[in-house]
C-alpha cells in the first residue's frame, strides 16, 4: 500500500510538473509572438471557418455591450428626474425625523413620560420627469386657483389639464420601464453573461491550446536526439487537443449566432417604446386640444377688454 501511495504521489508530481512546463512554454511562445520574434510560418493557422465565426461573435458581443451602455439606465427609475438630489435630501430628513419620533414613542411606553405621536413617513413618490411635470403643474394649478377668488381662471384650468395628462403619461412611463427591464434588459444581459461568454471562453481555450502546440513544435525543433521521440509525441497530443477544442468552440459559436433570443428581446424593447410613446401621444393630443381652446378663449377675452 505504501508503495502504491508513493507511486501515485510521484505520478501527480510528474503531471503537475508537466502542466507547469507546458504553461511556461506557452507563456514564452505568447511573449515571442507579441514581440514579433516569431515568423508567420511558426504560428499554427486556425481554420477559416473558425476565424469567420470569431469575427461574427465579436460583433455580436460588441452589439450587446453597446446597447447595454444606453439601456442600462432603465434599471434606475430616476434617470431623467430633474431635481433628484434636492428632493432626496428633503425626503431623507423627513424619514430620519419619523424614525426618531417612532423610536421614542415605542421606548417611552410604560413610563410616566408623554410619548410623542407616531409620525407616518410620506408616501414614496416616483422620481421620473413625467411625474415631476405632473406634480409641478398640480401645485401651480392649486396655487393659482386658491387665489382666484372664485373667478374663472383659465390658466389654473389649463395647468390642471396639463397635470392630469402627464399623470397618465407618468403611469405609462413606469409600465414602460418595467417591461423594458423584464423583456429586454435582463434577457439581453443574460445572453452576454452566459451564452456569449461561454463561446468567448471556448475561444480562449483554443488560443491556449494553439500556443501549447506551437511551443511543442519549437521544443521538437530544438530537442536533442534522445528526446526527439518524446517531443514528437507531445506535438501529436497538442495537435489532437487543438482540433478538439477548435471543434467545441466552433459548435458553441454557431449556437450563439443562431440563437433567436436577441432579436426577440429587441422586439420587446421596440414594443414597449411604441406602447409608451403611443400612450404619451394620445394623452398629449387630448389635453393639448383643451388647452388650446382655453388659450383661444383667453386671448379673445384679452382683446375684447383692450378694445374697451
Amino acid at each position: 500500500m505504501d508503495g502504491w501511495n508513493k507511486f501515485q504521489s510521484n505520478f501527480n508530481l510528474g503531471a503537475s510538473a508537466s502542466k507547469i512546463a507546458k504553461g511556461f512554454n506557452s507563456s514564452v511562445q505568447a511573449t515571442r509572438e507579441r514581440l514579433g520574434t516569431v515568423s508567420a510560418d511558426e504560428i499554427t493557422e486556425l481554420p477559416q471557418e473558425y476565424r469567420d465565426l470569431e469575427a461574427r461573435v465579436d460583433a455580436l458581443k460588441d452589439a450587446h455591450v453597446a446597447l447595454l451602455k444606453i439601456t442600462g439606465v432603465f434599471e434606475t427609475e430616476s434617470y431623467d428626474y430633474p431635481v433628484q438630489i434636492q428632493e432626496s435630501i428633503t425626503e431623507l430628513s423627513t424619514s430620519i425625523g419619523a424614525n426618531i419620533t417612532n423610536f421614542a414613542s415605542n421606548n417611552l411606553k410604560g413610563t410616566n413620560l408623554p410619548a410623542p405621536a407616531p409620525v407616518v413617513p410620506p408616501a414614496q413618490q416616483h422620481k421620473t420627469l413625467p411625474h415631476a411635470l405632473g406634480r409641478s403643474a398640480t401645485n401651480a394649478a392649486q396655487a393659482i386657483q386658491a387665489h382666484a377668488g372664485g373667478a374663472d381662471d383659465k390658466l389654473g384650468k389649463a395647468l390642471g389639464l396639463y397635470a392630469e395628462g402627464w399623470e397618465k403619461i407618468a403611469a405609462a412611463r413606469v409600465q414602460h420601464d418595467t417591461t423594458v427591464r423584464n423583456g429586454f434588459l435582463h434577457p439581453w444581459q443574460a445572453t452576454l453573461s452566459t451564452a456569449i461568454n461561454v463561446a468567448v471562453k471556448a475561444r480562449q481555450a483554443v488560443r491556449v491550446s494553439r500556443l501549447e502546440l506551437d511551443a511543442a513544435k519549437q521544443s521538437l525543433k530544438n530537442a536533442s536526439p534522445a528526446r526527439q521521440e518524446q517531443a514528437r509525441l507531445e506535438v501529436e497530443n497538442a495537435e489532437d487537443d487543438l482540433v478538439q477544442k477548435t471543434e467545441i468552440a466552433i459548435t458553441l459559436m454557431k449556437t450563439v449566432l443562431e440563437n433567436p433570443e436577441p432579436i426577440k428581446n429587441l422586439n420587446e424593447l421596440a414594443k414597449a417604446q411604441l406602447s409608451y410613446f403611443s400612450a404619451a401621444a394620445e394623452s398629449l393630443s387630448g389635453f393639448q386640444g383643451e388647452i388650446e381652446e382655453l388659450s383661444v378663449a383667453a386671448e379673445g377675452e384679452y382683446r375684447k377688454s383692450r378694445d374697451h
